[in-house]
């Protein structure tokens, strides 16, 4: 289904035209697809129908509260790397049993206070990281459910920005550390063992790096079942792949049945950590057209959005498609799309064909994983509103950011 389509040479977000959107809410503004969100989640939560599993959606991909509300009334369990998005986890309604906590850095007060939320896991980066959560859990009186991150020194073939399971990457501990750990971690009283966890990168889009990934995994699974240590779960992050050009990503279905395979006849629960597959493609960016310019026979359109509300494309050299959202009659030529911030990196899409005028309005298309999440106050400009459309509604689920809004922390030095 496209949740983005023309009609009569209007591009609409399921039933709402667009320039609605921004008559309502202004610009720049994200729009996200609700039908998008479902269908995505339903469709990884289908492939994998048959084994016990669960999908605990990567915040860190696009943490509204919208977003994640939606997310929890489908059922998702939800994956999270700070304090801050526990808190909105917790604020949703999440059921706190389905929270894992990963990530290298977590700090005393956000491990206090996941064990008092009473988190379903963390996944464990590391053996100081083990004795800070045994430490804590101990002073609390309470018992702290870990698995520990493996590093698999796999190569997931993509951005190195994102890809996080080769050694030397920062994340995880090597096969061999995770076994000592393992044993220690069984001796803790205030630690319980319930999985193991591996993540290799995002924007993954072949099966094979996942399936060298779960061999290693399920290695390390037999060798602890032999030593008396049982895992009820074996979580494999996220990282699948999607389309934002021409790239081909990788069919779920075919991917539940390669990972059950290389699972066999174990028992364990499967867990995953999806965020871009989710949501990528169920935003965009709507922006309008401050200035048409020719500088030596190139051309530029200036937009009202900049690297700071979608940094993708100055950061990674993403490629993000751009739609017209009304058709006009006007000449098409090769633009690039560039942000009134005052760097060269300030561009969105390059070398673009497009037939646009001053004041019309383009879609930026795929920005519902790492776009807003990842927006700043550079150059001192206000973060974008936020709309989740479903069917014929639209709600804002993030007013637009105002001057005043960023000032508030702030005070006036005076000697």
């Amino acid at each position: 289904m496209d949740y983005f389509a023309y009609q009569n040479g209007e591009l609409w977000a399921e039933q709402v035209p667009l320039s609605q959107i921004v008559s309502d809410y202004g610009s720049p503004t994200f729009v996200y697809s609700r039908a998008a969100i479902e269908d995505a989640y339903q469709r990884f939560d289908n492939a994998f129908s048959h084994h016990d599993h669960r999908i605990c959606y990567a915040v860190k991909a696009n943490s509204n509260l919208g977003v994640l509300s939606l997310l929890t009334s489908l059922g998702a369990g939800f994956d999270i790397v700070s304090g801050g998005e526990l808190e909105r986890v917790l604020k949703v309604g999440a059921p706190n049993d389905k929270i894992v906590f990963s990530g290298v850095g977590k700090q005393a007060w956000e491990i206090e206070k996941a064990l008092l939320a009473g988190i379903g896991c963390f996944n464990i980066e590391s053996e100081q990281e083990l004795d800070l959560i045994s430490n804590i859990a101990t002073k609390l009186d309470t018992s702290a459910p870990i698995s520990i991150r493996v590093n698999p020194d796999v190569n997931a073939r993509t951005h190195p920005y994102i890809s996080t399971g080769l050694r030397e990457n920062k994340f995880g501990v090597s096969s061999l550390i995770a076994r000592e750990m393992y044993e220690q971690a069984s001796e803790l009283t205030h630690i319980e063992i319930v999985g193991i966890d591996c993540h290799i990168g995002s924007q993954i889009t072949d099966i094979a790096p996942f399936t060298e990934a779960m061999q290693r995994v399920v290695e390390i699974v037999d060798d602890l079942e032999a030593i008396g240590i049982t895992l009820k779960h074996i979580d494999l992050g996220g990282g699948i792949g999607v389309q934002y050009q021409d790239e081909t990503p990788i069919d779920i279905e075919e991917y539940a049945a390669a990972i059950l395979q290389t699972l066999g006849h174990r028992q364990q629960s499967l867990w995953f950590e999806p965020g871009r597959y989710i949501v990528a493609n169920a935003g965009i960016l709507l922006s309008r057209v401050l200035t048409l310019k020719e500088n030596e026979g190139k051309h530029f359109a200036v937009i009202d959005a900049a690297m700071n509300d979608l940094i993708r494309p100055a950061l990674y050299q993403s490629w993000q498609k751009v739609s017209e959202v009304r058709l006009s009659d006007s000449e098409p030529r090769f633009y690039e799309l560039v942000g009134p911030v005052c760097e060269t990196g300030d561009f969105l899409a390059r070398d673009r064909h497009l037939a646009i005028e001053v004041n019309a309005l383009v879609a930026i298309h795929s920005v519902g994983a790492y776009g807003f999440v990842m927006s700043s106050n550079y150059n001192s400009r206000s973060r974008a509103a936020e709309v989740i459309v479903s069917g014929s509604n639209a709600q804002c689920v993030r007013k637009r950011e105002s001057v005043e809004d960023q000032l508030r922390l702030e005070s006036v030095f005076r000697l």
